[in-house]
């Protein structure tokens, strides 16, 4: 028995998704990639599709799972159910007009034409706002358009915002804001949820693992209630002591956002021999 899961076959969505599955440890052939592909020690083939083609290729039950952009998800409206947002390859669906033109708002779109490779969303977003455009489907180079008089703005994926100011556009309305999603057809069988379910505590232990740090450090005794204070621990600090007088090892983990601020704060109490350590994944 296996899961198949459909995934993109190229770009940065192939990439991260690619990565995410290593970390979980699910070993897939680099050499050779064919449609189809077996991992060689976990329950799973991977299907290499087109992007817009994974919605309904897991609705239809062709593949068992897919990992698409919500942008496709959403645009392609398919009956596949959204098992876990994962976080990686985020973007934002916008509208961008010529960076030269007064932006008074939302109605500004009244008889203009976009172009687009997503209609759908863009069609519910004006109708909900009473506005009445002319839409034009194009795939590829979307941000072109309006440069070659095609249209009077665009409808498309906006990651850094490069490729706009590149073309003289810029971004007025942000429709959707997307991110890679798991989803799943709805008839999986109690077998397959079974792999499902393994699969899905790899990806929570490589995800929860994510911007953590597992840091050690020398404490003074005379301070240690003070330090624990300070550390916002998944639980309460590994203390061990040490065969000097009067002092302890503390261990613990730290989220990297806040990293520095406490490593300072650490150092005032007396703290020293601080380690840091990457953590690969983490099991709650």
């Amino acid at each position: 028995m296996l899961l198949r899961i459909a995934v993109q076959a190229k770009g940065r969505l192939f990439e991260e998704t690619m990565a995410i599955l290593a970390e979980a440890d699910i070993k897939l052939s680099a050499t050779k990639r064919t449609l189809l592909v077996q991992s060689s020690n976990f329950p799973v083939e991977v299907l290499f599709l087109r992007d817009d083609d994974i919605p309904q290729s897991v609705a239809t039950g062709v593949a068992d799972l897919g990992i698409v952009g919500e942008n496709e998800y959403v645009e392609k409206g398919e009956d596949a159910e959204i098992i876990k947002r994962l976080g990686f390859s985020k973007c934002r669906l916008s509208l961008a007009i010529p960076k030269d033109i007064d932006y008074p708002g939302v109605s500004w779109f009244n008889g203009k034409k976009i172009a687009t490779s997503y209609p759908e969303i863009l069609n519910k977003y004006m109708s909900e706002r009473g506005i009445v455009s002319e839409v034009h489907v194009i795939t590829g180079s979307v941000e072109v358009a309006p440069g070659i008089g095609l249209a009077d703005a665009i409808f498309d994926i906006v990651s850094s915002g490069s490729t706009l100011v590149s073309n003289r556009l810029r971004e007025v309305e942000v429709v959707l804001k997307s991110e890679a999603l798991l989803i799943g057809n709805k008839n999986l069988s109690p077998e397959k949820i079974e792999i499902l379910n393994e699969l899905l505590f790899r990806l929570n232990a490589v995800q929860t693992a994510e911007d953590k740090k597992y840091v050690l450090m020398n404490a003074p005794k005379d301070k240690l209630e003070e330090i624990i204070n300070v550390l916002p621990g998944m639980k309460s600090p590994t203390v061990m002591p040490l065969a000097q007088e009067g002092w302890c090892s503390v261990h613990t983990v730290l989220d990297q956002k806040r990293f520095w601020e406490i490593i300072g704060r650490l150092k005032a109490l007396g703290a020293e021999g601080i380690l840091v350590l990457p953590i690969e994944k983490m099991i709650l």
